[in-house]
């Protein structure tokens, strides 16, 4: 594609100036057999190239360089050594992992969630979401009990979801401002599942789609895998340039456009009502499919939780949004339940690509959803005063050991986006991970290639002390005396 953020072509071949547009400008400036090498790694590693695919000739990759042949064959010979390509004579370079290394988007790090070679523990910060609330998820368990033997007289299919999940969730939209159907209502394995059937109906290859920048890791990745291009809207510690936005989608005229506008993932802002009236106006005008993520929207610390954005819209002005949203960051991710709201008919749409793709949703899994979503009011206090006192925990950890970095603490959320005041974000990923702390790098939320190498998203879904000893362990990293320099890390993935 032009822009180069697409390479997944009908041939799965990567053009030599589609490779060059992702390179990072200080290495198209100054093209390093060594730096080539590297960016192509971090680029496999992200999963903006794609495994499997045909990497350009060299000779037509050092003349996108206006570099020498001999630099662009010495980089290619870095990435055969260390297992990143692999060449067929006649059939040109191959994308590929090196021995031992799972698909990208894998959790990999030994330490995470498990212990270090000498038996320390090991912290996880990739993941922002707390585990199950073991009260709530006892007493579902025990109200499904007793209904699962009614539903397994029947063979299980239920394409749309359980009709009682369905009605659940319609009625708790409705109760938010947002008067919504059964029929309206999708139930899917998560946001992400959900998030992915709504690319897959709307969107095609090269397709042209906008999101935030930066936003959801894991929602990128699903943009990449379905092939299209991808534009930004940044989103900085103030918030969001609606104007900047709005010029974006009158120039780009994009098919789709993601955003999180409730405690947006990383930051934890929540667009204002006036900025949320002239995105949906900007859509509507563009003919552009709007997704809202609401995934966190119920994760509101510091403010009312938001009534849903499409609510805001004139009477039948809202049919080009489609919301999503899940149980994952409210209860747990282990529940695999999300859901899609949009008119009856893309849900029949999009019930038939679910159908191809897993037939059917756990009937077990929604059953015992049912009671955790229609008693979320009754539990999610609890759940929201505990955040509280692990943000806290956090900034005082923060404060503590790594004064010099700076954060904008957002109303809602689960993490902080925090400023290391250097472009070492990497770096430190990888050395934090030799200490057994396992968290994403910044550049995994950012749309372009080389940015946010200044920022770390840091969860306070953890306990206290885990918090503190988890910025202790990145201060001694941060602070080792060795200067941090660019790096290429494994494969992070983050939730």
């Amino acid at each position: 594609m032009a822009n180069g953020r697409v390479v997944q072509t009908a041939d799965r071949t990567l053009g030599s100036r589609q490779l060059a547009a992702l390179l990072p400008s200080e290495v198209r400036a100054r093209p390093g057999y060594r730096a080539i090498a590297d960016a192509v790694r971090t680029l496999i590693l992200d999963g903006r190239i794609a495994l499997h695919v045909r990497l350009p000739a060299e000779r037509e990759l050092a003349e996108a360089l206006a570099a020498s042949r001999a630099t662009v064959t010495g980089a290619y010979d870095l990435l055969r050594e260390s297992g990143y390509v692999r060449s067929r004579r006649g059939s040109g370079t191959w994308t590929e992992l090196p021995e031992g290394h799972g698909p990208v988007g894998a959790h990999l790090l030994a330490g995470s969630g498990g212990y270090l070679p000498d038996g320390e523990p090991g912290i996880d910060l990739a993941i922002a979401a707390l585990g199950a609330p073991e009260d709530s998820l006892t007493e579902a368990l025990a109200w499904a009990a007793p209904r699962l033997p009614r539903l397994a007289r029947s063979p299980g299919y239920h394409p749309f979801g359980l009709p009682d999940l369905r009605s659940a969730v319609a009625e708790r939209f409705t109760r938010r401002g947002l008067a919504t159907r059964p029929e309206q209502i999708l139930v899917t394995a998560g946001a992400q599942q959900a998030f992915s059937l709504v690319v897959s109906l709307l969107c095609g290859p090269g397709d042209r789609v906008v999101t935030e920048s930066p936003t959801y890791a894991n929602a990128l990745d699903a943009l990449r895998h379905a092939r299209l291009r991808t534009g930004s809207i940044a989103v900085s510690d103030a918030g969001w340039d609606m104007e900047i936005a709005e010029s974006t989608l009158r120039q780009t005229v994009p098919r789709l456009a993601y955003v999180i506008p409730d405690f947006h993932n990383p930051t934890g802002l929540l667009m204002p009502p006036e900025q949320r009236l002239r995105l949906l106006a900007a859509t509507r005008r563009t003919g552009t499919w709007l997704v809202v993520d609401e995934t966190i929207a119920d994760i509101a610390l510091d403010v009312p939780a938001p009534a849903p954005l499409a609510s805001l819209a004139p009477r039948g002005g809202a049919e080009h949004v489609v919301t999503i949203g899940s149980l994952s960051k409210t209860h747990w991710g282990g529940l695999r339940v999300g859901w899609v709201r949009a008119t009856a008919k893309m849900i029949t749409e999009l019930a038939a690509v679910k159908v191809a793709a897993d037939m059917t949703g756990s009937v077990l899994d929604q059953l015992v959803a049912q009671p955790l979503l229609e008693g979320l009011e009754r539990t999610l206090p609890a759940r929201l005063a505990l955040l509280r006192e692990q943000r806290e925990a956090l900034v005082a950890a923060l404060e503590r050991h790594t004064p010099e970095w700076s954060w904008e603490r957002g109303p809602g959320g689960l993490s902080l986006w925090v400023d290391l005041g250097e472009p070492v974000s990497s770096a430190l990923a990888e050395r934090a991970g030799a200490c057994g702390v396992h968290i994403g790098r910044g550049a995994r939320f950012g749309v372009d290639p080389g940015t946010f190498e200044h920022r770390l998203r840091i969860p306070y879904t953890l306990a206290a002390d885990r918090l503190d000893e988890a910025v202790r362990r990145l201060a001694a990293a941060f602070h080792d005396g060795v200067p941090l320099a660019p790096a290429v890390e494994r494969p992070h993935w983050v939730a």
